[in-house]
């Protein structure tokens, strides 16, 4: 195991709401850093980091105390021939302890031969976690690049795996990518039911799930844009409205104005420069339902952008964006922003986490990880070759 930690402190302009966090190298030796989560993995109540790095998935024993080190172990290495590339973490038998997917076989060019790209893992706890998890290998669609747990009703959970491209799928054209959602059986070795989420779209990239109303839904950033679907009736059904539709999105993630009042953030293109808010507004013919309708660019300045979370980092009552990239911009800059709005989400002020060559962020998750009510972020960089955690001192 690895025991790695330091810390500097970031400069941050002097705003009314100033942000202030305090910066961890948790682990400067990674190979790549492909995909995060956040969850319990050892049942002592405090939220572990899991990475898929290139070749081994590892997580991170919260120490319980920001200034100790984190403690490293590897729970599967070498899944396929390729890398590894994505993974989800949730608690879903209400044990206490996350249940960890992990996606493999990353090989993005090759779209016709689903035994060389793509995979599909459930991850079986050993007794001792530290110790390696028996990797039971599930049904895949080619490209596998994203994988979230979703409630889809109570007590009741889905795997979803979301795959870049379409069989046969070339330059964003062809096939439609097949979305799948498996239900985990009593024993995850017997065959998993799968359920078709959507088929539609091309090139698609990350997805959010949004549980925190009658139904559970997911938006999904693709080469068409953002589309909504929705669990109902037992199965997945698109939602009659598109969100940015055809500009092209990568990142997704939702935010709050107010409670009841939400607003989607984007990275546009696929791996663009530009972060965009499409604000929330009743539809005129029916003030129950909601639209984004409006659209507003906070910066073109990201190269590659690749990492978006949101949150209420500051405790203002309604949320801030934070944002990573991966390739140096104009400026030669790789970092982490965080976009802080004012109450009508008109104005938007820049503060930079980390302006340096710090972290070329290629995911980034939002956590209370030291249990003191606010929100901390954890980045990993693919240059970089890091993983940090930029506590939150506010």
């Amino acid at each position: 195991m690895k025991k790695i930690a330091a810390f500097l402190l970031l400069a941050v302009p002097l705003y009314a709401q100033q942000p202030n966090f305090k910066l961890q190298v948790v682990d400067n030796q990674i190979d790549i850093g492909y995909g995060l989560a956040i969850g319990d993995v050892d049942g002592d109540k405090k939220p572990d980091i899991l990475m898929a790095d290139q070749k081994e998935i590892v997580w991170y024993r919260n120490p319980g105390k920001p200034a100790d080190a984190w403690q490293r172990y590897v729970m599967a290495r070498n899944l396929t021939p390729q890398d590894n590339v994505c993974l989800a973490a949730r608690d879903i038998d209400g044990d206490g302890k996350v249940e960890v997917a992990v996606g493999a076989g990353w090989n993005p060019s090759e779209t016709s031969d689903t035994t060389k790209s793509g995979a599909v893992f459930y991850l079986i706890r050993p007794t001792d976690p530290t110790q390696i998890w028996e990797a039971v290998r599930l049904h895949h669609e080619i490209t596998t690049h994203r994988m979230r747990w979703a409630r889809v009703s109570p007590n009741r959970y889905q795997l979803i795996v979301v795959p870049l491209h379409g069989l046969g799928n070339k330059n964003g054209e062809g096939r439609g990518v097949r979305i799948l959602g498996y239900e985990k059986p009593k024993n995850p070795r017997d065959p998993w039911r799968m359920q078709l989420v959507d088929s539609t779209m091309h090139m698609t990239h990350n997805f959010e799930i949004w549980e925190d109303a009658a139904e559970t839904r997911m938006l999904i950033g693709s080469k068409e844009g953002g589309k909504l679907v929705a669990y109902r009736n037992q199965k997945w059904s698109p939602v009659d409205r598109w969100i940015g539709a055809g500009n092209g999105m990568g990142e997704v993630r939702r935010g709050f104005q107010t409670a009841k009042m939400p607003f989607v953030a984007a990275v546009e293109p696929m791996h663009g420069n530009k972060l965009v808010v499409y604000k929330n507004g009743p539809l005129a013919d029916a003030p129950d339902k909601l639209m984004y309708g409006v659209q507003q660019t906070l910066t073109e300045q990201l190269s590659q952008g690749h990492a978006l979370a949101c949150g209420d980092f500051l405790k203002l009552g309604f949320d801030q964006i934070a944002v990573g990239w991966r390739n140096p911009n104009a400026d030669k800059k790789v970092g982490v922003r965080l976009f802080v709005p004012d109450k009508t989400l008109h104005t938007w002020q820049e503060h930079a986490l980390d302006d340096s060559v710090m972290m070329a962020a290629e995911d980034l998750q939002a956590a209370d990880l030291d249990g003191d009510g606010d929100l901390d972020l954890i980045a990993s960089g693919r240059a970089t070759l890091n993983l940090l955690i930029y506590w939150n001192q506010r």
